[in-house]
């Protein structure tokens, strides 16, 4: 496949105006201007002329719960918090999560690729986050990272979960002491697990923190619900003691403490602020907290934090942004190459390069913009959305002659 015309953006440092993309295989094989790359295409290589179209990165959602929390479904397509135990690093969001969720076709026709999905927040150890592709019917075969993170949650959220079952955490202290228990125990685990094999010995296994070894290993980070300034601080205190790596979502008062944060070298995911302060813990929430880190040196990313606003929202969340104070190519950046980095799938997607996933987003303008519409979305080189080919049903459905 062809990609012919329009302006690449190819988030890795250059712009390409009259650019060609030579997709082989679900994946880039050559990026360059007109002349640069020879169009050549063989029998029944489709050539995708696009003449005025913004050519970006898929777009990446770093932090939502699309599929796992159905729209339009109540308690019966609800399958994000197991609301009984506060430390259930076992669960997998791959076994919760529903792609025929209508939320999948909202993220596609936005141009989003790819999401980062998990459980929720009403635990102090929710289990394991997957990014997934967005396109597609069996969750297996979305998977382009798993696990991709293991969620833990500070504050509000577990203690109104769990004080309402009169049992422990009822306070932040004891937040911290739950997580850091199942954290020593994991440890121990590990060490026990490494010291065998190396006497040639095997461990049996143990489910309950298996889990854990990605973590440990730094294979993936503490995806860790923060909103208020206390609550960001310990979770970058948890993850020193234990040298894990960590990624901040939410943030909500990170433009407060924005100095400390880019001190910690921890990047943020920062939203929804599309939403209500419907909550003590996000009053201070403000558009311009994206802004403000990334000034400070902080590596930020945006969330719709779907369903509490909406997937399809996403570049418009950026825009906002940037109207608050983001530079307009770190918005884009926010929203491509940034999640990418931060959900460690960079090599994979994020930016247009030779030998990457062509999971690719054309616009008719700038998508942080109310009016821009999405001309097409291109996952693994094949065209899974066409908003002409769209509009044409939609005419015809509407019993309109078309000429």
């Amino acid at each position: 496949m062809y990609i012919v015309g329009g302006r690449i953006k190819t988030m890795a440092g250059k712009e390409i105006p009259e650019g060609v993309i030579h997709i082989t295989d679900g994946k880039i094989a050559q990026i360059g201007r007109k002349g640069e790359v020879a169009i050549s295409p063989k029998e029944k290589e489709h050539v995708l002329v696009v003449k005025e179209g913004l050519i970006l990165p898929g777009l990446l959602e770093a932090h939502c719960h699309m599929g796992i929390t159905e729209e339009k479904k109540g308690m019966e397509g609800d399958d994000c918090n197991e609301t009984v135990n506060p430390v259930t690093p076992y669960l997998r969001a791959i076994d919760g999560i529903n792609p025929m969720d209508a939320a999948f076709d909202d993220a596609v026709r936005a141009g989003i690729t790819a999401a980062m999905i998990g459980p929720g927040s009403s635990n102090v150890v929710g289990g394991q986050f997957v990014l997934l592709k967005t396109w597609g019917r069996r969750v297996d075969k979305l998977i382009v990272k798993a696990p991709a993170a293991m969620k833990i949650a500070f504050g509000e959220n577990p203690k109104v979960n769990y004080s309402g079952q009169n049992k422990s955490p009822c306070t932040r202290m004891a937040i911290a002491s739950l997580l850091r228990e199942e954290l020593f125990s994991a440890l121990e685990y590990k060490e026990k697990k490494e010291s065998a094999e190396k006497r040639g010995e095997s461990l049996p296994k143990d489910f309950k923190k298996e889990c854990w070894l990605p973590v440990l290993r730094g294979e993936i980070p503490l995806k860790a619900h923060v909103h208020r300034a206390d609550d960001i601080f310990t979770a970058i205190r948890i993850a020193e003691e234990f040298g894990l790596k960590l990624t901040l979502d939410h943030c909500s008062e990170g433009h407060l403490i924005a100095r400390e944060i880019a001190e910690s070298g921890f990047p943020a995911i920062v939203g929804p602020d599309l939403t209500s302060r419907n909550k003590i813990e996000v009053q201070n929430m403000a558009f311009k907290t994206a802004g403000v880190l990334n000034q400070a040196g902080v590596m930020t990313a945006i969330t719709t934090d779907h369903p509490v606003s909406l997937i399809q929202t996403l570049p418009l969340c950026v825009g906002l942004a940037v109207k608050a104070g983001l530079p307009l190519e770190e918005g884009y950046k926010a929203m491509t190459i940034y999640p990418a980095i931060i959900c460690g799938v960079s090599h994979r997607l994020g930016s247009l390069e030779v030998g990457k996933d062509a999971d690719i987003a054309i616009y008719d303008g700038n998508p942080m913009e109310i009016f821009t519409k999405t001309l097409y979305t291109i996952i693994d080189g094949e065209v899974v959305y066409d908003a002409y080919r769209d509009e044409k049903r939609t005419l015809l459905s509407q019993k309109i002659v078309i000429k």
